[in-house]
């Protein structure tokens, strides 16, 4: 069993009468992408900052790295590296001299190595010379995520990173989060995307109006929202019909020699549904599955619709 890189544990933050996160408990594994999604005002980013020191909390336990936020700050600091949702670049500096300041600040020995290092896997050698207002939306927040890896952190708190970016810029960053977690790096992310945290996270939490409504792995919360099925096709009209005198919850497609069943899409209700027909002899074809994707997850909790995504405060 992997440990665990950041414990939550009833963590609560009032702003005034404003109750943002009411006691709110997780872990995330070593080495495992986590992401937090949560309509506008749920109180995301609010954890992000409270996780990585830069906001106190009123109540609730932290520990990032195995180090008390309260009490340990400057551990957990030392552990950590963060990208907001705008690439806090130099725009006077060059991406060289960017990823320089930062070796500068973090008193790194070998800093050239490391420079040079985080220009080649980033892709921006040939950029380093030029002055960061010269880059793309892409390349500044590739230069802002390889400015965040200077003195190689354990975690990473990626808050929203390819807001603003075109599809290919967007999967660029995927396939580096990718990488990082290949290397052991845990990496928690929120997002208003929800493809990404699809792509991207082993586990996800949904946080609406202070409060985690569903936790687990992306298939594990899509099965919780109705509109599962099993989608079962036939070679013939008489096996059609055959089936649908042993499934009369499904739903029939004439033209596609098709039934729809509803499930839950686990292994232990399809092997029944398989064994039903089995045991009248019935034969399908093909069978699929289909679950309702995030968005669906994301709606039916929340109650908002996707295309309202904000950012959450």
């Amino acid at each position: 069993m992997r440990s665990s890189a950041i414990e939550v544990s009833r963590l609560r933050k009032a702003f005034g009468d404003k109750v943002v996160l009411d006691g709110i408990s997780f872990e995330v594994p070593t080495g495992s992408v986590f992401s937090l999604l949560g309509p506008n005002g749920a109180g995301k980013t609010t954890t992000v900052n409270i996780l990585t020191t830069l906001m106190g909390a009123d109540a609730g336990t932290v520990r990032v790295a195995g180090h008390d936020i309260a009490s340990q700050t400057k551990a957990v600091r030392a552990a950590i590296g963060v990208t907001g949702q705008f690439a806090a670049v130099d725009e006077l500096l060059t991406g060289r001299e960017n990823l320089q300041l930062m070796a500068d600040l973090k008193r790194l020995r070998s800093s050239e190595r490391v420079v040079a290092g985080l220009l080649e896997r980033f892709d921006l050698v040939g950029s380093a010379g030029k002055q960061a207002s010269t880059y793309s939306g892409g390349m500044r927040r590739k230069l802002d995520l390889a400015m965040t890896l200077v003195g190689s952190p354990s975690i990473i708190f990626l808050d929203e990173p390819t807001t603003g970016l075109d599809p290919r810029s967007r999967r660029t960053m995927w396939q580096i989060v990718r990488e990082l977690v290949a290397d052991g790096v845990t990496v928690l992310l929120t997002t208003q995307y929800l493809e990404e945290a699809d792509q991207l996270a082993d586990r996800v939490a949904v946080l609406h109006e202070g409060h985690l409504v569903a936790q687990g792995t992306p298939d594990e919360l899509k099965r919780q929202v109705p509109g599962s099925h099993v989608r079962l096709r036939f070679a013939n009209v008489a096996e059609l019909d055959a089936a649908a005198r042993v499934l009369t919850d499904a739903t029939r497609d004439d033209e596609a020699l098709a039934l729809r069943v509803p499930s839950d899409g686990g292994t232990k209700s399809l092997r029944a549904l398989l064994d039903r027909l089995d045991r009248e002899s019935v034969n399908a074809d093909e069978f699929s599955v289909h679950l309702p994707d995030l968005d669906d997850v994301f709606l039916a909790l929340t109650g908002t619709p996707t295309s309202s995504k904000a950012d959450v405060k």
